[in-house]
């Protein structure tokens, strides 16, 4: 009998901490914005800010659209106020090239974006 209680000591130690620490909750790296992701959401003031100023801006109801135009590319950029109301934001992007063939959106931000 007198075997159980040690045997019950021993088992209570067993549950304790090892001196093993978890390794930390390790949040990933923040996502690289490019792309479409760049002007995607912004206000006409953060396009200028990555472009320079438009070649072409039009206002048309709440609508706005704003066109940068480049060596390799025209990138139109359509621009609307928030359902709340707001500062308009863009909610979709046209890429071409100048002779007006498709091209891909995301090489076109990166093609008209100032260094």
């Amino acid at each position: 009998m007198r075997a159980l209680p040690l045997f019950a000591l021993l088992l209570l130690a067993a549950c304790g901490e090892t001196g093993t620490q978890r390794p930390a909750s390790i949040a990933p790296p923040p996502r690289a914005v490019s792309g479409v992701d760049r002007v995607m959401g912004h206000d006409a003031k953060a396009l200028a800010l990555l472009f320079g100023r438009p070649a072409l801006d039009l206002h048309e109801g709440a609508a706005h659209k704003l066109q940068f135009r480049g060596v390799a590319c025209v990138l139109d950029a359509y621009l609307y106020p928030p359902a709340g109301g707001g500062e308009p934001k863009v909610t979709w992007i046209d890429a071409r090239t100048p002779a007006g063939a498709d091209f891909d959106r995301a090489s076109c931000v990166a093609a008209l974006a100032r260094r």
